[in-house]
This record gives C-alpha cells, structure tokens and sequence, in this order.
C-alpha cells in the first residue's frame, strides 16, 4: 500500500504560526528582498513598492493559518505582492488599450521584432523598462519577468486576453524604441 505524499511543512512558517516573533522576523528576512524587486518591478516606484512590500507581509502573516502547503511559501507570499502591485496600479488609472475596440489598428503593419538582435547590457535594458507606460511595464513584467501567460495575466488584471497580448506588444516595440534612442 502507498502513502500519499503530503506536501513539506516548514518548520519557520510552523514557529510564526505560534506566534514565535523571531521566526516571523527569520521569514521576513528570507523573502523581503526578492519580494520587494517584484513590487518594485511592478510598480517603478520605490515608496509604492515599499508600501505594498510590507502590506503584503501583513497580509500573509494574518492569513497564514490559511496557507495550504500547495506551493511554496515564496510563491504564495508572491502571489500576494502582485495582486497588492497590481491594485495599487489600478488606483493610478492605467489607460488599457484593448486590440478589438482598436479596429484600426493593425499589428501586422507594425515593423517585425527581431528579439535575438536585442543583445544590449542589461543596465539599459532596466532603465527603458522603468521608462514604460505603467501599462506596458505590468504586462512586460508579468509576462517576461514574473511567468504568466496571457490567459492568467488577463485574469488577474480584469481585462481582454487579447488587451494583454497588445499591450505587451507595444511594450516591445516601446523598449525597442527606447533601447535605440539611448543607445
């Protein structure tokens, strides 16, 4: 007869779960830095990141009783920041482009991306990123940086597939566009 595999408790979530103050301090520590690149990338404002970085924790820390063991504890602590990032963009009135109220608009028209010509320094790759349209860049990120699909990024965002699809392809072309005017 099998065992079923039961997904590997963490013995620091464990401690915080017992209201141990070092071990929630331990977690914090582990996970605050890649946590805040993530609100940081998303956001492109340092204050703002800072805030939903630690709005996040407060949120994970109340809610770990609810923490499944599904994923790991970084994933879920992850899943958290975006959404608070993502909020927090929606609050700024991010102008969403959606390819089929755009009728004009045709993609085909645009000029081909040849994305293994784009071998730039990776400093200038940042800096143009920072330089997009909040739109653009929370696509880009989710997409490129973060892993989402369209369909997901769609669904976390609220809006058409097909608006993600073309707000990331104008993100390109924006990077593009950037990279060559600094360089």
């Amino acid at each position: 007869m099998e065992l079923a595999v039961l997904p590997q408790r963490d013995e620091l979530i464990e401690r915080c779960l017992r209201g141990d103050t070092l071990g929630c301090k331990e977690l914090y520590v582990r996970y605050s830095k890649a946590m805040y690149n993530t609100c940081l990338r998303m956001l492109n404002n340092v204050a703002e990141a800072e805030d939903v970085l630690q709005e996040s924790f407060i949120e994970a820390f109340k809610n770990l009783e609810r923490f499944e063991h599904r994923t790991s504890f970084g994933g879920w602590l992850k899943q958290i920041c975006i959404n608070r990032s993502i909020n927090q963009l929606k609050k700024r009135k991010i102008d969403w482009v959606d390819m089929e109220k755009n009728a004009g608009y045709d993609l085909a028209d645009e000029t081909a991306i040849d994305e293994t010509e784009t071998a730039m320094q990776v400093e200038s790759v940042k800096n143009a990123i920072i330089k997009l349209p909040d739109g653009y860049r929370t696509v880009l990120n989710l997409y490129l940086l973060e892993g989402y699909d369209h369909e997901e990024i769609a669904e976390i965002l609220n809006v058409a597939e097909s608006t993600t699809r073309t707000q990331y392809m104008r993100a390109k072309q924006k990077l593009l566009q950037l990279l060559k005017e600094g360089s």
